[in-house]
């Protein structure tokens, strides 16, 4: 019986023995295995964050892109109205001069300089 028992503690400590052994080798194996899943989520993750700022950076393209056009057709509309003004007021000086007057009349607190032959003009002259 006590063969038996001797066998038994044998059996008992190697399988002791057998497990530290498979841990010592198990719990390594484990770590290179989580930072290996970890170091991928990482990878992941930036791969995302590069896709994101290159999508953010094309929007950004495209929306400067469209304001210059938009910029650009309102120039040209300032542009024709400047000519559809410039036209009608050409060959109308006697209506030009009737409006300037009439503004000389209405706002009596605005000063007018007047130029004189040597192209200055003439500061608070007259000036009450």
């Amino acid at each position: 019986m006590y063969i038996k028992q001797e066998k038994m503690g044998m059996v008992i400590i190697s399988a002791v023995i057998s497990f530290i052994v498979i841990l010592l080798w198990a719990i390594p194996q484990y770590k290179v295995w989580t930072q290996e899943l970890s170091g991928k989520a990482l990878f992941k993750e930036a791969e995302w964050s590069r896709q994101i700022a290159v999508e953010e950076a094309r929007a950004k393209k495209e929306s400067a892109v469209l304001e210059a056009e938009a910029e650009i057709e309102r120039a040209k509309g300032v542009a024709e109205a400047n000519d559809i003004v410039a036209g009608s007021l050409e060959g109308n000086e006697e209506y030009l001069r009737y409006l300037w007057i009439n503004g000389l009349q209405t706002n009596e607190m605005q000063v007018i300089y007047v130029p004189t032959e040597a192209g200055l003009p003439i500061l608070e002259a007259g000036r009450r």
